[in-house]
């Protein structure tokens, strides 16, 4: 805070008097001295709550809200030193007795980091410190695995296993659009149009956009919505009365039974938008086209997720190189 009252002071002087500068120094010093006594009153957890409704107000998930939350919250138990002189050092030491104490790997401890940098971020913005104390911990070098997509073999094991009409669609509907399990989740009956074989949904901070789902997928849903007697406006919903909305942790629990019922490892909603990703990337569709089906702000979240299949480099190889 008093850097930056140097600062104004420096900048003003060519336009002001000497008296004048008295007069905007004994101001700007009232006024942080103001600032100061309200900003002692607050504590820590008030600040955590201020952030949380911020990223409220942006529009993260529910999901997103409760994890920052709850990373947040862990560390400020853990250092009880006021927000406005917790150091580097201090978060270091918390990383790195986390790790030690808890076992996890570098990717967890890499996303706890991110949140925490988050968090000190929005409170640089907001003008609650000077400078945050994550500028110097740098993001921490994880092995990067090549992740698995599902195979078309895989794929028609997964639809023979399923024993209702609604698992069908679901798994149609998820393979054809690589929408998100909580896109899917919030889709009604009227997003759909069958016609144009496309449906809108509301992706992160309620974007809206339109995907679009194959013959197949198309097909599917139609027998699952004619053998369907509710009333309920939502697209996908529970086999039981009173046939309630399918929940995220309904369908993930489904898609992972259907995995294991064809002994495959692994398989589960988010797998399906990295295979559609691949897939389109494979066939030669222009990669801002998938990122825009997708729904993803930033070209290189797309890349994450279009794995290149191993065998089309190959064959690539040995047209080009061979």
């Amino acid at each position: 805070m008093e850097e930056k009252l140097v600062n104004i002071l420096n900048e003003m002087a060519e336009y002001l008097s000497i008296s004048q500068m008295k007069k905007l120094q004994e101001v700007l010093l009232k006024n942080m001295k103001e600032q100061e006594e309200n900003i002692s009153e607050t504590s820590n957890y008030d600040y955590l709550k201020m952030f949380i409704a911020a990223k409220k107000i942006e529009g993260c998930s529910d999901r997103t809200v409760t994890y920052y939350k709850s990373t947040v919250e862990h560390l400020l138990k853990c250092i009880d030193t006021p927000i406005r002189k917790i150091t580097t050092d201090e978060i270091r030491s918390y990383l790195a007795q986390y790790q030690e104490k808890g076992g996890c790997s570098k990717t967890t401890i890499d996303n706890i980091r991110r949140n925490i940098s988050s968090f000190f971020s929005w409170l640089e913005e907001e003008d609650y410190i000077l400078k945050s104390p994550m500028k110097r911990i740098h993001k921490i070098k994880t092995v990067q695995p090549v992740k698995e997509t599902i195979s078309d073999e895989l794929i028609e094991r997964l639809r023979d296993a399923c024993l209702c009409k609604r698992d069908l669609a679901i798994v149609d509907l998820l393979y054809s659009t690589g929408i998100r399990v909580g896109e899917l989740v919030r889709l009604n009956i009227d997003d759909i149009s069958f016609e144009e074989r496309e449906c809108v949904v509301f992706g992160k901070g309620d974007k809206e956009r339109r995907v679009y789902f194959d013959a197949k997928a198309k097909l599917h849903l139609q027998d699952y919505l004619k053998e369907r007697d509710d009333d309920n406006p939502a697209l996908f919903v529970t086999l039981d009365a009173p046939h309630q909305r399918l929940k995220i942790s309904g369908v993930e629990i489904r898609i992972r039974s259907l995995g294991r019922s064809i002994n495959a490892e692994k398989i589960h909603p988010h797998k399906f938008r990295r295979t559609m990703a691949t897939r389109a990337i494979d066939k030669g569709m222009p990669i801002e086209q998938v990122q825009k089906i997708l729904g993803h702000s930033q070209i290189d979240t797309t890349m994450q997720y279009a794995m290149v299949n191993q065998s089309n480099v190959k064959n690539a190889h040995r047209k080009y190189i061979a």
